[in-house]
């Protein structure tokens, strides 16, 4: 479900050196074929190149094929890597693949003939269970779909509702959460949970079509996105056909999604109603349970009969927002209610961490450190809100009770375990005693010798991330922006 700044500045820089060196790949061909002429005005010449005299809502595809957007799509599609399409063609090797086949793909998409390849089906499970359908598009499609998502979005976004937050420049799923928290304490404390059943495989085409056409004029790039969206499934080296549904995996779809369910967002606008969406996911903030349930059937309707789109029964609710989870958070019920980290989130972690361990067996817990801490880094950077610190207090303890556990259990001999508690500076009898107690490893990884001879001031020296501190730092840090002693923020534990 989460922006490296650093990176993002990063890819920049990368993105003027691929520039440079993709130069001759064929994508600065139109500086050879577009028509001499003037740019018109209110229509950017840096974004759309040379002014051919096509009115400018017409030549949307040659601001999709334009030179400097191509570049930064290459840099984006290269910097997210990925898995290779049907064609098995890895990013490694696209550029090559460019030099030799750009000029041809850019003719086809310029006179509206290119043909997309299928997508290649995969199935991640969800963590509520049931699995999640992937679609991966091919490198090159990937890299087109990137280029029209960089000339349609600033399109469509300006006029998108602001109570949208999923998947747009500027807004965040932090963002929604703090505005959800924000309706509650205003007194609107029942909300309308909404679930769209299998939305992203339940998408009508000619609904979403429709909404695109809106604003797209340029029968070429209508075209194409109806390609995208019929784009054959493979899976195991059959394809069927779509007649519904946009997957989730190329970098056209999240744009698509906002497209489509905008109508819903100027529908709960337009009754004056609170809400948070994102993408979705949406909540719906009233007064009282009778105003909500009244909400939730208007809004099923509405979802049925405009876009043809259905609300999944059994994981949407009428309920106080302390019994539900919004984007991983959920609150208190105080009159200010507290952002709180929901259990279910807490539970996913907790699962991932175990998984994680079963997988570091054999090595060391230095290593085993490695490995957890970016995982933790991840985790605690995204539930930072939280204002209830208990949780990460107790899966502090928890992840060290773990290692604890895991160390006891590479001892494995009772003369081994005694030498490593004597090591770490238990006395003598004791540490004999506690070698053959007879528990089990999750017995003697939370007693008092294996917390004494290894407290929490030896995991930090270990540079196991602790999730508290870690939080603190950070909302610290985005408060001040600077650190008091002038270091920039950082999300790590102890650096080495």
């Amino acid at each position: 479900m989460r922006v490296d700044e650093a990176e993002a500045y990063a890819s920049m820089a990368r993105a003027e050196a691929d520039g440079r060196n993709l130069s001759g790949a064929g994508l600065g061909a139109e500086s050879r074929t577009a028509a001499v002429g003037m740019p018109k005005p209110g229509f950017p010449a840096t974004v759309l190149g040379r002014w051919d005299g096509k009115p400018e809502a017409l030549r949307l595809m040659e601001a999709v094929v334009e030179r400097n957007n191509l570049f930064r799509a290459y840099d984006r599609v290269v910097k997210n890597a990925g898995a290779p399409g049907v064609d098995g063609l890895p990013v490694s090797e696209f550029k090559s693949w460019l030099q030799g086949h750009w000029v041809r793909v850019r003719q086809d998409l310029l006179t509206g003939v290119y043909q997309p390849e299928s997508v290649r089906k995969v199935e991640i499970p969800k963590p509520q269970g049931g699995v999640r359908m992937l679609g991966i598009p091919t490198v090159l499609d990937r890299l087109i779909q990137q280029a029209l998502n960089q000339v349609l979005q600033p399109l469509f976004d300006p006029e998108f509702s602001t109570s949208s937050y999923g998947f747009r420049p500027g807004r965040s799923a932090h963002q929604a959460v703090q505005a959800a928290r924000g309706y509650v304490a205003a007194g609107k404390r029942w909300v309308v949970d909404l679930d769209l059943e299998k939305f992203f495989d339940r998408v009508n085409h000619d609904v979403l079509m429709a909404r695109v056409a809106r604003k797209v004029e340029d029968d070429r790039v209508l075209k194409l996105i109806r390609r995208y969206l019929e784009a054959g499934l493979m899976e195991g080296g059959i394809t069927s056909m779509r007649t519904e549904g946009t997957p989730q995996g190329g970098p056209l779809s999240p744009l698509l999604s906002n497209i489509l369910l905008d109508d819903l967002d100027r529908e709960l606008d337009g009754r004056g109603l609170s809400f948070c969406r994102y993408a979705d996911d949406c909540n719906i903030y009233v007064g009282s349970r009778r105003a909500g349930e009244r909400v939730m059937q208007a809004i099923k309707a509405f979802l049925e009969d405009v876009l043809k789109l259905k609300i999944n029964a059994s994981k949407s609710a009428v309920a106080r927002p302390w019994e539900r989870k919004f984007l991983g958070y959920s609150m208190t019920w105080h009159k200010k209610p507290k952002l709180k980290i929901a259990e279910a989130s807490r539970k996913r972690l907790a699962e991932k961490l175990r998984k994680t361990m079963r997988e570091a067996r054999g090595k060391s817990l230095k290593q085993t450190i490695e490995q957890l801490n970016p995982v933790l880094r991840g985790w605690v950077a995204y539930f930072r809100l939280t204002e209830v610190k208990g949780v990460l207090e107790d899966l502090d303890g928890w992840i060290r009770h773990k290692l604890r556990t895991v160390l006891w259990r590479q001892w494995k001999r009772v003369y081994a375990r005694a030498k490593n508690l004597m090591r770490a500076g238990i006395e003598s009898k004791r540490a004999w005693r506690s070698a053959t107690n007879g528990h089990g490893p999750w017995w003697n990884g939370g007693a008092s010798h294996m917390n004494a001879a290894y407290p929490k001031s030896w995991f930090d020296r270990m540079g196991l991330v602790s999730l508290l501190e870690t939080r603190q730092r950070l909302t610290s840090c985005f408060m001040n922006r600077r650190m008091p002693n002038g270091t920039s923020c950082g999300v790590g534990g102890r650096r080495e």
